[in-house]
């Protein structure tokens, strides 16, 4: 029988604390959006409800606004986003690592000095160009200003740089190009940072607000977020329903992870440890 060890007992206590810790405001959430908005608003606040929990919130916020709607516009945006800042910050990232060109390192060290810029003073050009295109109310409005994405690219490059030279080398004795070597041997070989480039990038176009809440105005159009945000079923401060949207917005984010989380937790570890 193996012997218990009270250091692993004590970690794996500490651990489960901070993980309660970190899933208590969103248990609060989901609690509360089964609330009438008569409980969630009473004082003192109480964790079960007086009246009973109730999916009247929910059903108020499905009648009032086209949530299938705008979950599949939040789709279509973040898919859009995710691919697109694939494609350039793989190649970008391979250009950087790989690639012997004029000014390489000026151009890296001003992608890397970018990542310090905070993207809300580009707002305005931004939109004027959106709208010399014609791209106000449209998905390409919504998704071409966030395929850029300095920071991926470096991550990206980090990675590229901890994959050995000499596999690029077997392979260009052989005949192959940079771009086949690109293809066939380092996008396989990074497949778990790509697999978690390519779900952080998913989760920050979902969960974006300002730039869809700036370029949409048609219901039709707008993502998830946006949409939550125009309906209300009250007056005043309505707890249960600002709950609930809280609750909507999350779930399919909880969803991905839950499919997902062995690639973005090898993703994460492979970066750390530069590949290794």
């Amino acid at each position: 029988m193996r012997s218990i060890n009270p250091g692993r007992i004590v970690a794996f206590v500490v651990l489960a604390l901070f993980s309660l810790l970190m899933l208590a405001p969103f248990l609060w959430a989901i609690n509360t959006s089964f609330k009438t908005e008569a409980d969630a608003g009473a004082s003192p606040v109480t964790i079960l409800p007086a009246s009973g929990y109730t999916w009247d919130t929910y059903t108020d916020l499905f009648q009032m606004g086209s949530i299938p709607v705008w979950m599949i516009n939040s789709l279509v945006v973040a898919a859009g986003v995710t691919a697109i800042t694939l494609v350039i910050s793989a190649l970008a990232g391979y250009a950087f690592s790989r690639l012997d060109f004029t000014g390489r390192k000026l151009l890296l060290g001003l992608t890397v000095a970018s990542i310090m810029v905070p993207g809300t003073i580009f707002i305005v050009p931004l939109f004027d160009e959106m709208l010399a295109f014609n791209m106000v109310d449209t998905y390409w409005g919504m998704i071409l200003p966030q395929v850029v994405a300095p920071v991926m690219v470096f991550i990206l490059k980090r990675f590229f740089d901890s994959i050995p030279r000499e596999l690029e080398d077997a392979a260009r004795v052989d005949g192959a190009g940079s771009l086949r070597i690109f293809l066939q041997i380092v996008l396989p070989l990074s497949r778990p940072i790509i697999a978690a480039v390519a779900i952080f990038t998913f989760v920050g176009a979902w969960n974006n607000f300002l730039w869809p809440y700036i370029v949409t105005n048609d219901p039709n159009l707008m993502t998830l977020p946006v949409g939550l945000e125009t309906v209300s079923t009250g007056f005043g401060i309505v707890f249960a329903e600002n709950m609930a949207k809280s609750v909507l917005a999350a779930l399919p984010l909880i969803v991905v992870f839950l499919f997902f989380q062995r690639q973005i937790i090898k993703g994460i570890a492979t970066t750390g440890l530069g590949g290794q």
